[in-house]
């Protein structure tokens, strides 16, 4: 992901976090769970896209976790790639018109829990604002489009999908859900900044 992000010509598109996970054809977990760091602590990509808060923009931490989002009913992501069953996750409701996702490895859950504790104690982030209390209120519509999420209003951690009604890069699989949750018992800094969570 690193890679192309410096191949590309879209300029400084990038988050400073990436998380890898399994191979799609099910035969490979050397990326699964690792975490590699993009560029210095301090920098920033553009990985928002369009939103309401440049400040946040300029503010935030994001973490791309690698992940190929729905998969259609040929058992194929968006890319054509065919997918082995047990990289499957059925949604117990639709979520962004798809009920069928690509299933984040508990590796990758486990990973992003440690590097979102890690993040919130650098930057003195309350990561229990935003997705957090939105999934204890609203279960898995917590990672729907939220406008305080879009214009920055509430600062802690948020998904792409929090602050986009386009993207679909992060969806609320269970063990995620639970993950998250777990986070709300947990002390943290007061909050001066942002998490944004993303998926590809």
């Amino acid at each position: 992901m690193i890679s192309q992000w410096g191949r590309d010509k879209r300029g400084a598109v990038a988050t400073e976090f990436v998380l890898g996970g399994q191979s799609v054809k099910g035969n490979d977990n050397k990326y699964d769970g690792e975490i590699v760091q993009a560029f210095p602590e301090g920098a920033y990509g553009w990985h928002l896209g369009e939103n309401g808060s440049q400040h946040m923009h300029t503010h935030s931490v994001g973490i791309e976790v690698c992940n190929f989002s729905y998969i259609n009913d040929k058992n194929q992501t968006y890319a054509g790639t065919n997918v082995v069953d047990s990289q499957i996750v059925t949604l117990a409701k639709p979520f962004r018109g798809h009920q069928r996702w690509y299933r984040y490895s508990d590796a990758q859950i486990e990973s992003l829990r440690q590097l979102i504790l890690y993040i919130a104690n650098r930057d003195n982030i309350d990561v229990r604002k935003g997705l957090v209390e939105e999934v204890r209120a609203k279960g898995a519509a917590g990672f729907e489009f939220n406008s305080d999420a879009f214009y920055g209003k509430i600062k802690g951690m948020w998904t792409h999908t929090n602050t986009r009604k386009d993207k679909s890069d992060m969806f609320p699989q269970q063990e995620l859900l639970d993950m998250l949750l777990s986070l709300y018992d947990l002390l943290f800094l007061p909050n001066v900044s942002h998490v944004v969570v993303k998926g590809h």
